[in-house]
């Protein structure tokens, strides 16, 4: 078995002081890379929040359109639609 010395001590720590030091940068970069998709999400969700309120304008005007027609068919005379 060979013989532990202060100086061998010394270089296995040095190697395992370089291993954390990378671990700690790759998980730096993580990080970044989550807050970025984070970031992603967060803007489809506005996005898709935004599409809803487009949606439910449309809604809207679509029923005012449907209830101006109902109340003009009431008025005007009643006859079969003839395409021709």
């Amino acid at each position: 078995m060979a013989e532990v010395t202060n100086d061998l001590i010394y270089e296995i720590l040095k190697n395992i002081q370089g291993r954390v030091d990378k671990m700690e940068h790759g998980i730096g970069e993580i990080r970044h890379e989550v807050v970025s998709i984070r970031l992603t999400q967060m803007g489809i969700q506005n996005d898709i929040h935004n599409m809803y309120g487009i949606l439910a304008r449309h809604d809207d005007r679509l029923e005012r359109i449907e209830n101006r027609l109902e109340l003009r068919e009431l008025a005007e005379a009643q006859r079969p639609y003839d395409p021709t």
